[in-house]
């Protein structure tokens, strides 16, 4: 009589520790599955800022792909490999964002918004070397527009 209720208990408890395991398993892949790059210190506007910094080929391709969450002040600035009329997309982005394109100077030409998942390139205007992007309205909310400057510091 015993067997049977501690051979239910046993499979109640194997079917948890599957189930966890399995969760487990999806959370550790989630989180490796984007990456975390270097910090770069901007001013941007009068606003000063450490973001992430995406100048390799890889890294620009993954950019901000697979995040949940950006905290109010991160973001993510792109170098491109050289000036060129850039474009971006939102490809496994789960994050409405906005992009500064930004010239070889540092002028931003063009603030775009753009929407989760959406595949439509968005590009710049003309030919930029960097792009910027946060949170979507964080341009708006700190006074950053068309014209003002992003400084990168050394």
């Amino acid at each position: 009589m015993l067997i049977k209720p501690l051979r239910l208990f046993t499979s109640v408890l194997l079917a948890g520790f599957f189930s966890l395991s399995v969760m487990l398993g999806a959370n550790a892949q989630e989180n490796e599955s984007y990456q975390t790059l270097p910090l770069v210190s901007i001013t941007i506007g009068k606003q000063p800022l450490e973001v992430e910094y995406a100048y390799t080929f890889e890294q620009r391709a993954k950019g901000l792909m697979f995040r949940k969450t950006l905290c109010n002040q991160c973001g993510m600035l792109f170098k491109f490999s050289g000036v060129k009329k850039a474009s971006m997309w939102m490809q496994n982005t789960f994050l409405a964002l906005d992009v500064a394109f930004i010239t070889s100077d540092g002028v931003i030409t063009d603030i775009k918004a753009m929407q989760p998942h959406d595949l439509t390139s968005v590009g710049a205007s003309q030919a930029v070397l960097y792009a910027l992007e946060m949170n979507q309205g964080w341009f708006a909310k700190n006074d950053i527009k068309v014209g003002d400057r992003l400084v990168i510091k050394d």
